[in-house]
């Protein structure tokens, strides 16, 4: 099953990740996918702030993993710069780490994700509308979209 949900403005997706963030588990695998300055790190940002996180997020094009500190360890990935050096940095070992994962760029990973899993493709529709298409994958991911969408 697919939920979409249209936003108009940075606030609407910023809501739309605090909902998220509020149904929040271990090992939580999100995974964002969508153009240049579709809203990616502006959800991720918004779900950090949710999570208690108070330092400055940016999205680790440079560092791919950045980990941060709040009621849970947040690993927010950008593996856009990924190429088959894949396996050999360790993505995988994240997402056991009692911790949650945001991935920007996910679909350039896709054969090592967890089976289990939500994946969050944002489509730009104008300068501010964004339509974001979520699929679960898993029961646990399935139970957190009709809580909160």
């Amino acid at each position: 099953m697919q939920y979409k949900i249209t936003t108009y403005d940075e606030n609407d997706t910023i809501e739309l990740a605090q909902n998220i963030e509020s149904e929040k588990f271990a090992n939580m695998v999100i995974c964002l996918e969508g153009d240049l300055g579709s809203g990616k790190t502006v959800f991720a940002k918004a779900f950090a702030r949710a999570m208690g996180i108070t330092d400055n997020i940016t999205s680790p094009t440079f560092n791919i993993i950045k980990e941060y500190q709040g009621d849970m360890k947040l690993f927010h990935m950008d593996v856009y710069r990924l190429s088959d050096m894949k396996q050999d940095i360790g993505i995988e070992e994240y997402f056991t780490k009692r911790g949650i994962t945001i991935i920007e760029w996910s679909d350039l990973i896709e054969d090592i994700l967890p089976k289990n899993r939500l994946r969050i493709r944002i489509k730009m529709i104008d300068e501010n509308t964004r339509q974001f298409v979520i699929t679960p994958y898993g029961s646990k991911y399935e139970d957190l979209c009709e809580r909160v969408l």
